[in-house]
């Protein structure tokens, strides 16, 4: 889905919105505003993580004078809550870098642009929060990756790609974070590296190399990629070590967490990225941005995956009829203390509602993430403000709602046709057209004070 088409469904699609009383006294407004004083803080903190050069939005809103062109917009969509995108539901749980406006932060962007959208007598120095193509910092290594050219008319396509590296020693990394260069035509990617020995492994003369996947298994690609050691065998694989969908933003946890160490050759795998269907000719260059510390790893992340491809079924099977809306849950029991870190809602393009929650033991209710409004473009990785324990015995329950009617104006098929999962991939749908029922959880073991470790930037 294209960021273009996602800016024009969102200004003509009639939406219902309640403000959400998110505190800020609408009271004590300036009396004019501008745009120095004022609005540029707003944008600063709430857009500009994606309204920037090279961002995942289709403008930059960077500078007054790319703000006052979209300033009748900018109003519109804030007024009515559609901008900045925030899918999660604020007042069920909270998260990093929450992107949501208060009352009066909407009010002084009206007022500003009913009076004119001035731009005050002091300039405003834009102080970027984030470096081009980096949500987190200025990396240390930025790993480019083969080209891709999706052809205007090209439908789902879904590519392999390889990228080596040589460090004069091995180091640790803190947070490794995917960026495209076409975020509206990147559905998903799915990354990991390769840890060769020393010695054991000759770079190869052309570093980087990509594959189109078509009915192959992603193994037997290895050799086409040249990724064995010299003897053949293959390398110790960090599994899962970066991901990317619409709307995400890199993380780097803080004190050692989830770091890891790599050796000095080591390459990075893309194991795969998909690209959705292109109206017009496009060359994708994603680079992968790399963040070294001198921070030894101090906990071990893991991943759980609950739903489509995980560790619990989904219930009833995901098959939504046509011209139906449906409700699935799936359910998991933790065996033990565990502390949350990040969490991440998955569904395609007929999700509806998102919920998901731990109960304890004693029955009562830990609040994870509730959605009221499901947006397939900006599906966050949603990381708490501190690590969050779920007990032993604790039973994490996701639910979904899929619309499959001409109502959704996500749906890919008119006139609606049932969708289901593919299980011809074990479970793991690829094409946006399918879909999918995921909860992925970002979690540590339990130590004694982890409620109190804070996850924020410093």
């Amino acid at each position: 889905m294209k960021c273009k088409y996602l800016y024009i469904i969102i200004l003509f699609v009639v939406i219902s919105t309640n403000g959400c009383g998110n505190g800020g006294s609408v009271d004590s407004l300036p009396s004019h505003p501008t745009f120095a004083s004022d609005i540029a803080p707003i944008l600063q903190k709430n857009c500009l993580p994606c309204h920037r050069d090279q961002g995942a939005a289709p403008f930059s809103l960077a500078t007054y004078i790319a703000v006052k062109k979209h300033a009748k917009t900018i109003a519109k969509v804030t007024q009515k809550r559609i901008m900045p995108p925030w899918p999660a539901d604020p007042s069920y749980s909270h998260f990093v870098g929450e992107k949501v406006l208060s009352d009066r932060d909407i009010a002084i962007i009206q007022k500003w642009v009913k009076q004119g959208a001035v731009e005050g007598g002091q300039k405003y120095v834009y102080r970027p929060n984030t470096i081009d193509r980096s949500n987190i910092r200025k990396p240390d290594l930025v790993i480019p990756f083969d080209s891709v050219v999706m052809h205007e008319g090209d439908l789902d396509r879904f590519f392999i790609s390889l990228s080596n590296v040589s460090l004069p020693k091995k180091r640790f990394i803190s947070a490794l974070e995917f960026v495209p260069t076409e975020p509206g035509l990147v559905h998903h990617a799915n990354g990991h590296l390769l840890l060769y020995k020393e010695g054991s492994k000759r770079m190869p003369r052309r570093p980087r190399r990509k594959m189109e996947a078509r009915s192959e298994m992603n193994l037997d690609l290895a050799a086409g990629l040249e990724m064995q050691a010299d003897d053949g065998s293959l390398p110790l694989r960090i599994h899962s070590a970066f991901n990317y969908l619409p709307g995400v933003q890199g993380i780097e946890y803080p004190n050692g967490i989830g770091a890891f160490e790599v050796t000095k050759d080591f390459a990075a795998v893309m194991n795969d990225v998909h690209y959705g269907p292109a109206d017009k000719t496009v060359v994708d260059r994603s680079v992968l941005n790399v963040f070294f510390t001198d921070i030894a790893p101090s906990r071990v992340l893991s991943e759980l995956m609950l739903g489509t491809n995980g560790v619990s079924k989904i219930v009833p099977p995901l098959v939504v009829p046509a011209n139906k809306v449906t409700k699935h849950t799936t359910r998991f029991t933790i065996p033990e203390d565990i502390s949350v870190l990040t969490i991440n809602p998955h569904l395609h393009m007929l999700g509806k509602s998102f919920l998901a929650f731990a109960v304890k033991p004693n029955g009562d209710t830990i609040p994870l993430i509730r959605i009221l409004r499901w947006n397939f473009n900006w599906q966050y990785f949603y990381t708490f403000k501190t690590m969050l324990r779920i007990p032993a015995g604790s039973e994490i329950v996701a639910v979904a709602e899929f619309d499959n009617t001409s109502n959704n104006p996500w749906n890919p098929n008119r006139p609606p046709k049932q969708v289901s999962e593919r299980w011809d991939s074990g479970g793991a749908s690829m094409r946006a057209s399918d879909e999918m029922f995921q909860f992925i959880i970002t979690h540590t073991l339990y130590k004694k004070g982890d409620e109190f470790v804070s996850l924020e930037k410093k």
